[in-house]
C-alpha cells in the first residue's frame, strides 16, 4: 500500500512538478520544501516579541508592541511564523493564484514553530477567518481555510469553517487606517452554528496586522459564548 502511494506521488511529482514556495521555481529532485538558494531568506519571527500579539519588538525591555500598547484586544493571545515582508510574493500567489499547495509548507513551518504554544491553549477548533461569498466566488477557495485544514492534519486539531460566516462585504484592510479598520468590519461575521458548544477557539488567518479582523471575529465568537479565544497566523505585518 505504502509503495502504491508513492508511486502515485511520483507520477503526480512528473505531471504537477513540485514547487519552491517562496520564489516558486520547480524544485529538483533533492530538494523537499524550499530550494537552496530560499532556504536561507525565509525570515522568521524571532524574539523579543509582543506578549500579546507576537509582533516582533524593537526593544528587549518592552513587553508590548505599540498596536498593542494603545489598544485592547479582544483576543487573549496569538503568534505568527514569517516576517511578512519576507515572504510577502509567497503569500499573495498563494492567496489570489492559486497556489494552494503552499500550504502543506507553511503549516509545518506553523507547527514546528508553534506547535508547542498552540497545544497549551488546548483549542476545541481551528476556525479560518471566512470570506465573502463573492471573493469565494471570484477565487475559488479561502485561504485562510486552506491554510487551516493543512494545520489541523498536521496537529490532529478539527477545523470548522461552518461555524462563523462574512454577512457583509468589506473593502480591502490594507487600504484603510486603524479607525477605519475597525469600522469596516463592524458586524462583517455572524455565528451559524448554533448549535455547537464553543469553548477555547484559535483562529486561523494568512496575515495579521493590527488585529482588527481576529478582534472583531473573535467579539462575534464571544457573544456566541465561545470561552478564551487565540489567533495563529502565517505571517505579521508590521501594524498602523
Amino acid at each position: 500500500m505504502k509503495k502504491d502511494r508513492g508511486l502515485r506521488r511520483t507520477a503526480l511529482d512528473l505531471l504537477f512538478p513540485p514547487r519552491c514556495p517562496v520564489c516558486d521555481r520547480v524544485l529538483q529532485w533533492k530538494e523537499a520544501f524550499l530550494c537552496a538558494e530560499c532556504a536561507g531568506k525565509v525570515e522568521f519571527i524571532k524574539e523579543p516579541l509582543c506578549m500579546k500579539c507576537g509582533k516582533p519588538l524593537e526593544e528587549e525591555e518592552k513587553e508590548y508592541c505599540h498596536d498593542c500598547t494603545v489598544r485592547k484586544h479582544v483576543f487573549v493571545k496569538g503568534r505568527a511564523v514569517f516576517a511578512y515582508n519576507s515572504m510577502s510574493e509567497s503569500i499573495y500567489r498563494f492567496k489570489y493564484k492559486g497556489r494552494k499547495e503552499y500550504a502543506a509548507f507553511y503549516a509545518k513551518c506553523m507547527h514546528g514553530l508553534l506547535g508547542g504554544e498552540i497545544q497549551r491553549w488546548n483549542p476545541q477548533f481551528f476556525i479560518p477567518v471566512p470570506v465573502h461569498p463573492s471573493k469565494l466566488g471570484k477565487r475559488g477557495y479561502n485561504q485562510a481555510e486552506t491554510l487551516a485544514r493543512a494545520l489541523g492534519r498536521e496537529m490532529g486539531i478539527p477545523v470548522r469553517s461552518d461555524i462563523v460566516k462574512r454577512c457583509r462585504k468589506t473593502a480591502p484592510q490594507k487600504d484603510l487606517n486603524n479607525e477605519q479598520r475597525q469600522n469596516n468590519l463592524k458586524k462583517a461575521f455572524k455565528i451559524t452554528g448554533n448549535d455547537v458548544k464553543l469553548s477555547t477557539i484559535v483562529i486561523i488567518d494568512d496575515i495579521y496586522t493590527t488585529g482588527s479582523t481576529v478582534d472583531e471575529m473573535a467579539k462575534t465568537l464571544k457573544e456566541a459564548g465561545a470561552g478564551p479565544v487565540y489567533y495563529a497566523a502565517l505571517a505579521i505585518g508590521r501594524g498602523i
